[in-house]
């Protein structure tokens, strides 16, 4: 059997959004309705929406979401967790107690409406990435939120190897999603096959004790990830990457690449590593 068809693939050149706009005018937004929210700590959260039909993006994408307040849109970027044949959208965020958007946002129920931008885009995409064998995506926190997109593709497998994913996060309880890694995805009816065979989850955490914890950057230092995984190290050859997470993160990997000869690619040139930055403090 195969998987479904991704017909919502995004096509042509990626569209630009005024990030630092939290106003833009509504014609480029559609009306979404909340159909679930998930509580998973005091200071993260997922929801889940309907999502018009003519909604086209590749997986990996972000787009504008959020409310409506005193009759205008506020705004703020974030990554599309479903994939791009799903009927439904779904995100991740965290709760910032002051924050203009989530401090709102995080108090929406089934049945509220949402504001969604109608044009996705991003530079997380496997299409920027050149060939290899492995593809390794970084994630601290939400982070992980395009990487959730991107595992259940089924062309991630078909143009890599092995596919490894690693999430940092401070508290075992920030692990979103990570009984539905180890349990659910094996046992996908198109994509568990491919998941069970080719793809790689290692969780860390680095302010309580669990069965593997330092920081990312700590990890790729001391090998200590390859070792647990028994891969080798880092290799601009074989290996292709994608971050997202904290600034902190995405310089000191960016860094850390550009000292072992990795190129960053964008929309019009493929390289070795893509990052996300379209995301801040909401």
């Amino acid at each position: 059997m195969h998987p479904p068809q991704a017909r919502n693939v995004f096509v042509g050149a990626a569209p630009t959004f005024n990030l630092s706009d939290p106003y833009p005018t509504m014609s480029a937004f559609n009306e979404e309705t909340v159909l679930s929210v998930h509580h998973w700590t005091e200071g993260l959260f997922s929801f889940t929406t309907t999502r018009d039909p003519s909604l086209r993006f590749s997986n990996g994408h972000f787009t504008m979401i959020g409310l409506r307040v005193n009759h205008k849109p506020l705004l703020r970027a974030y990554s599309i967790v479903s994939a791009n044949y799903e009927e439904h959208l779904e995100f991740l965020s965290i709760k910032v107690e002051n924050g203009p958007l989530t401090s709102k946002l995080q108090h929406i129920k089934v049945g509220d409406s949402i504001v969604v931008g109608r044009k996705p885009t991003g530079t997380l995409l496997i299409d920027y990435l050149l060939p290899a064998k492995r593809l390794y995506m970084f994630a601290s926190g939400t982070g992980l939120a395009p990487f959730l997109s991107v595992i259940r593709d089924p062309e991630t497998y078909e143009k890599f190897e092995e596919v490894i994913l690693v999430h940092s996060v401070r508290e075992v309880a920030e692990l979103a999603y990570h009984d539905y890694l180890t349990q659910e995805l094996p046992q996908h009816e198109f994509l568990g096959e491919m998941v069970t065979k080719q793809l790689r989850y290692y969780p860390t955490v680095t302010r309580e004790q669990y069965k593997q914890m330092g920081r990312i950057t700590t990890l790729i230092e001391n090998e200590k990830l390859f070792k647990d995984l028994a891969l080798p190290a880092l290799d601009r050859l074989q290996d292709r990457i994608m971050i997202c997470g904290s600034p902190g993160l995405l310089r000191d990997l960016k860094t850390m690449l550009e000292q072992r000869g990795f190129n960053e690619g964008n929309t019009t040139k493929p390289g070795d590593y893509v990052i996300e930055r379209a995301f801040v403090e909401q």
